[in-house]
């Protein structure tokens, strides 16, 4: 299960994304997940300054939401005001890759 997960690009719980393709990141972690008044991502490589972040309902609604550039190498999102539920969060580098991920805000 934990493969086919890998495939789709889902992180959750804190796990690690690791992608064979070219993926805008090629490491990604969220945390906390669940998460609560923010959610961190963090990139393995220094480009949190080059990606485009697009936060979505589970059914596809695109949300505005505060983003801060911690470094080169994680982003805040702030999920405070976010209802409970799953979201889907989409990254995209300038090269147009894209990867998704799923978390739960709580």
């Amino acid at each position: 299960m934990i493969g086919f997960m890998a495939q789709i690009g889902w992180a959750q719980g804190g796990d690690v994304f690791n992608a064979e393709r070219t993926e805008p990141a090629k490491s990604v972690r969220l945390f906390p997940n669940p998460a609560v008044d923010f959610l961190s991502i963090k990139f393995e490589t220094p480009q949190a300054r080059a990606v485009h972040l697009t936060l979505h309902t589970i059914i596809g609604n695109s949300l505005e939401v505060d983003k801060e550039i911690v470094d080169d190498f994680e982003v805040r999102v702030k999920v405070k005001d976010l209802p409970t539920g799953y979201y889907l969060l989409a990254i995209k580098d300038d090269n147009g890759q894209r990867s998704s991920f799923k978390f739960l805000k709580r």
